[in-house]
């Protein structure tokens, strides 16, 4: 009987704890970083909340065990983290966000240009770059792969067993993928591109949108970021046109409407 009782308790304190840990808490955060720490978003991926820090890089959202809160600035990189046991049990979290470098063209001086085109073209010095059609060599033409695209090629190329005489495994591939590093490669291949795509969005597609249809100001960047968490968010808007992309969005703002007023 006493080992019926001491069963019974202790199914009722997992239960009671799992409801608690369940619960949606507010939780206080910190960012900081080596600039400004004002205005920078902080997106529950998981259950669609947002927040914006303050002049002091300090923010509150509302959260529960194992949420993906997403941070995301211009000037620093994207950062993600997942709220955790601890951070739950203080309502605290710290976030530290390292600097988006930008590489600057170079820049060239050379003659002062006199404004008459015909002139100018004419006394200048200066003459095309040779390239590989010049010597009569294949090469290649398309836009340069991003640093992460490389990474993930080096760390996914091959199959995993070359079925030659004799059979070899390919054990850098493997390697990677016990690892988990093509993984997280992979996640910030998706991450940079839905970067780009989202930009793209903000700027130029959104604000078609946004010319009949209503939404307030500061829910915009939430609805942005509710597109980019959409399973279907690259099929639907990589590589396609601004009618396909303001066609996506509009079927997003329905959806992101009706979650609002569900809130509400």
């Amino acid at each position: 009987m006493t080992s019926y009782i001491q069963q019974a308790f202790i199914v009722f304190v997992l239960f009671f704890s799992s409801l608690t840990f369940a619960q949606t808490r507010e939780i206080s955060g910190s960012i900081s970083a080596s600039g400004s720490v004002e205005g920078i978003h902080v997106i529950n991926r998981t259950s669609y909340r947002y927040a914006t820090s303050d002049i002091y890089g300090v923010f509150k959202i509302q959260a529960k065990l194992s949420d993906t809160l997403y941070f995301s600035s211009v000037q620093y990189i994207p950062k993600t983290i997942y709220v955790s046991l601890e951070m739950i049990e203080k309502k605290l979290v710290a976030v530290q966000l390292e600097d988006a470098v930008t590489a600057l063209d170079e820049v060239t001086i050379g003659k002062i240009l006199t404004g008459d085109l015909g002139s100018d073209v004419d006394n200048s010095d200066a003459k095309r770059p040779l390239d590989f059609y010049d010597f009569g060599l294949p090469g290649y033409t398309g836009s340069r792969k991003t640093l992460i695209e490389n990474r993930l090629g080096e760390a996914t190329a091959g199959s995993y067993i070359n079925w030659g005489i004799p059979p070899q495994a390919n054990l850098w591939k493997l390697l990677n993928k016990i690892t988990g590093r093509t993984k997280r490669l992979q996640q910030n291949y998706k991450i940079e591109k839905d970067k780009n795509i989202l930009t793209h969005i903000k700027d130029v597609v959104g604000p078609e949108l946004f010319k009949y249809k209503n939404l307030d100001d500061d829910l915009r960047a939430e609805f942005y970021f509710y597109c980019a968490d959409d399973e279907n968010f690259q099929m639907r808007c990589t590589d396609r046109s601004d009618v396909e992309i303001l066609q996506f969005l509009e079927e997003k703002l329905i959806d992101f409407n009706a979650n609002i007023s569900s809130e509400n």
